[in-house]
Parts: C-alpha cells; structure tokens; sequence
C-alpha cells in the first residue's frame, strides 16, 4: 500500500534521521522524500510504501512520538510530481521538438512532438539510447564533449514521411560544471520559413511594428502615424525616396480598419491623360483605346479604403486641380461624364520634393498644398538615425538567409562601422540592397568589410579575379555580368540544384540557365571570369 503525505514539525536538526528510523521501525519503505523549510516550520512531503502488513499501524499517527511534530495530513500530488506534470505541459505545447540525454547518451526527457517525428508516445522512448532513434547527425552527442551546435540542418525519413528541420544543441552541467548530460531542440524547416515570411513586410499584414528603429525621430514619426490612422483627414508623408514612405501608407491603411482596398499610384509613372482616367475613370467613347463600356477610376474602387498617391510633387498641374476638386466636394467626375459620383476613400500623399518650392515655383497649386499637408509626417533620412543601421542590419538579414535556408551571419564590427559612416542617399532601400549583396558575396562565418560594397565602389570590386590592373577600365557590361556570375555561382554551392537556385535569385528556372550558358557557369563551376 502506498502513501502520499505532508507532514509539518517545528524546524530543527535531525527532523529526517527521526522520520526515516520511524517508518522503518514500523514496516514502511519510504520512496521519495522532500523537505520544504518554511519561516520556523519544516514541511515534509513524502510517499512511503508499507512493506510489512504484519507491522501495520495506522500511519497518519507514526509520527506522534517524534519531538516538534505538528500534524499530517495525506495528499494526492507530491510538489516534485506537480512540476514535473507542469513541465510536461509546457514540452508538450512547445511548436519545437525537444530530446533531452544524459552522459551515456540514454534519452531522459522527449517531448510530444518529437515523439510524433517517431509515431512512439514519448514515455516509449524515455531509457533507450539516441542512436536508437534513426538520426542523419548525432550533434547531440557531440555536446558530451562540451561541444555546441547551432542551427544544424537534419532530416529523418520514418513512416509518415521525410523531414527537415533545423537543430541547436547543448551540454548541460551540474552546479560543479561538470557535464551531466545534452538538449536538442529541433524545428521543422517549413515553419522557419514561415515565420520568415511572417516577418516580411506582406502588404496584406503591414503594421507600425513592421517599422524598425528605436531613435526618437523615427518613434515620434510612428506615434504620430498611429494616432491620426483613425482619422479621416488626408495625410501627407514626407521623406527622402527610400526611407519607407509607402511601409507607413500601408500602416496607417491597416491601423485605420477601412474595410476598403489600399490602391497605391505612383503619380510619377503615369502621363497625364493616363493618369487622370485611372484615377477619375471614364464613360466609354471619351476617348480612342478607352473601354467600350468606360471603366471607374481608382477613387471609386476604393470606396471604404485608401488611395495612396506617391510622387504627388510630379502630379501635373491639370490632375492637380481635378484632385482639389475631388477632396473639396468628395465626390468625383469620370472622364465624359456630366454627374458626380460621391466617394468615400481616404487619401494619403507622399513626396519626396519640397513642395513649398513647387508652390514658390508655380509647380503645385498652393490651394492643393495646404488641403493635402493637413497631417504632415516626417519620416527621418537614415544618415540622421544612423543608431538604427544594426538594427535594420538584422532585420534584413533575418528576412534574407532565413528565407534561403541559410544560417544568420552577423557583420564584423568593421563592417558595422563601414555602414555607419555611410550617407545613405538611398536611405532605407539602399541599405537593404547592400545588405543583401554583402551576403551573397560573403563566403565566411563573418561578413566582413570587404563584403559591405557600394554602389560607387562597384567598378573597384574584385569579383572573381576580374579586378582591371593599372589603369586599364572595363565596359561597365562587363564588370556588372561577373558580378552577376558571381552570384549565380555562389548561390549554386548553397542551392545545390538549378531550381533552387532560381527561386532562391527570384528568376524562372530557363532564365537561370540562359544566364549559365552566358557565363559558361556550370553546377561544378569553382571560378568564373568575364563575359566569355
């Protein structure tokens, strides 16, 4: 028969020596035991067996003769069995794969979901040996010798199919240092590349979080954004091309909760006519190659949403006035029509001008000037938040190799310092693209110095031995397509297939090896030079 108990005496020394004398003397084997010293009480929770019924005695008064003792009382759950049930809770809800060995390599602890890599409940599993368990790597192993590995890639094929995943593993030491045993933690290659495109800026899910940098002048910018999002008033954005204007659009368009679309124009890359009846739309016949039936414009197809109008210091001057129009009246004219047609789109502006020197100018209407600069946001250049650079540096990172299965390579400090005394008259765009080139050029641990290449400095990178010597220049065709072979060929080793390849550079598989047969770059290619 076996007991659980918590027995309470006034603390003092000796308190165990009594009890465990005691149960022995009358017939029972004491399992566990633990003590819980509180103020000027010591808690006793133990589990006993009685093994001699012949001693049998009533075992909530054993205890009666032992000196300082207070009560018993008996309990269904030992503390140590709750938390360990709490930590079992905790393994079993985690997303990630969890095996736990001890010096010998036997399997101490394994969560639900590492069992379920196995079609064994974990308890099967728990005293058999790692190399059981038919792994590609036994990393965990390597930890016995105080080894540590990060973010190694495995698979496993069992009966319910084949997996990839991504494991960190770890010795464990007791309190002497002393390593007592290794945890792996596993995670399913799918969903790193999911929360890879988690944290991606998608349009659809942009919020002021996607937004990085802890510098005041970009937090001030994001707290303003977010608490006019609900307003209605038309908001103008200013900044420098390539600081985010249109990251914080979209934002601004989530955080409202319009049930509308977002539809951005770029008033730069439209002509006149062209721009006008997308925006306004038409009746059919306003004009030759018009639609028969007309077509609305964008204002009404975004009805309950938002329009964002980029570049609107390039609107020309007649749009500008159909625009004024459409925000006084908040109602629009298709092209050829003779009614209006009332809106309910909110309307958000960027620029990169100066459009109080437009207006000097008599390149933007001054009426149109203050009705869009009624929530003006300014969003900083880089060169003036230059803290923020490792940030983004991260972050891009992040985005980038996890998205290509790669392992994160931090910069060298050298590197960092190389980007912080930049100018970054691309801003935010540019130092993503330098990003993303520093790694694919980077072959080490570390992206180093030499990784982080501008723009300017592109023609002064040796690219695979095609450095010009003295002062002899090559077509800039030719410096750009090795180092564009450059890539392909670095991008290859990684990928290891064509196919991969190609949707790792974000090219269609033919484009890819019409590219190959242009650098005459095949899967074995170790170096490759010019146009040949």
């Amino acid at each position: 028969m076996i007991f659980k108990l918590k027995l309470r005496f006034r603390d003092r020394m000796g308190i165990v020596a009594d009890i465990s004398n005691t149960l022995a003397r009358s017939g029972f084997n004491i399992i566990t035991m633990e003590v819980d010293r509180n103020g000027d009480e010591a808690h006793v929770y133990m589990e006993t067996e009685l093994m001699k019924p012949s001693f049998h005695r009533d075992i909530l008064h054993v205890f009666d003769d032992i000196p300082t003792f207070m009560d018993i009382v008996p309990i269904d759950i030992l503390p140590q069995e709750e938390r360990a049930n709490r930590f079992r809770v905790v393994l079993d809800n985690m997303s990630d794969g969890v095996i736990s060995i001890d010096s010998k390599g036997n399997i101490t602890t394994i969560n639900q979901v590492a069992g379920n890599l196995f079609n064994e409940p974990p308890d099967n599993l728990i005293g058999s040996h790692i190399k059981n368990l038919d792994l590609s790597h036994y990393a965990i192993l390597e930890c016995l010798e105080g080894k540590k590995v990060d973010n190694i890639r495995q698979h496993i094929i069992t009966d319910s199919g084949r997996f990839q995943y991504v494991s960190t593993c770890k010795p464990i030491r007791d309190s002497g240092g002393k390593i007592v045993g290794a945890v792996e933690i596993a995670r399913e290659m799918h969903e790193i590349k999911k929360l890879a495109r988690s944290l991606s800026p998608d349009m659809n899910t942009v919020s002021f979080a996607d937004i990085i940098g802890n510098t005041s002048a970009i937090k001030d910018a994001i707290a303003f954004a977010d608490k006019i999002s609900n307003t209605d008033v038309t908001v103008a954005i200013h900044g420098a091309s390539g600081t985010g204007k249109e990251l914080f659009a979209k934002a601004i368009h989530n955080r409202s909760g319009r049930k509308g679309s977002y539809i951005p124009v770029n008033c730069a890359a439209l002509p006149e006519q062209l721009l006008e009846s997308e925006l306004f739309g038409y009746v059919g016949g306003s004009f030759t190659g018009g639609r028969k039936e007309g077509k609305p414009g964008l204002f009404e197809t975004a009805n309950q949403g938002t329009v964002f109008l980029d570049e609107i210091g390039e609107m020309p001057m007649g749009s500008q006035a159909k625009l004024l129009r459409l925000l006084q009246e908040r109602s629009v004219r298709r092209i050829g029509a003779a009614r209006e047609i009332p809106i309910n789109a909110r309307i958000i502006t960027a620029t990169n001008k100066n459009l109080e020197q437009l207006v000097k100018q008599n390149l933007f209407r001054e009426d149109l000037y203050y009705r869009i600069n009624v929530l003006p946001i300014h969003i900083p250049p880089l060169r003036h938040r230059r803290e923020d650079i490792p940030l983004l540096v991260e972050h891009f990172l992040f985005q980038l190799l996890m998205g290509l299965g790669k392992e994160i390579t931090p910069l060298t400090p050298a590197a960092l310092n190389k980007l912080a005394a930049h100018e970054w008259p691309g801003n935010i765009r540019e130092l993503k693209n330098v990003i993303e080139r520093a790694a694919f050029i980077s072959n080490g641990p570390l992206i180093d110095v030499d990784a982080v290449v501008f723009s300017h400095e592109m023609s002064q990178y040796k690219v695979m031995g095609s450095q010009p010597r003295g002062d002899e220049i090559r077509p800039i065709r030719e410096q750009v397509g090795d180092f564009e072979a450059g890539i392909i060929v670095d991008v290859l080793k990684s990928r290891k297939t064509i196919r991969r390849a190609a949707a790792a550079l974000g090219i269609s598989h033919p484009a890819l090896l019409k590219k190959m047969k242009k650098y005459n770059i095949s899967m074995d290619t170790e170096v490759t030079t010019g146009n040949k």
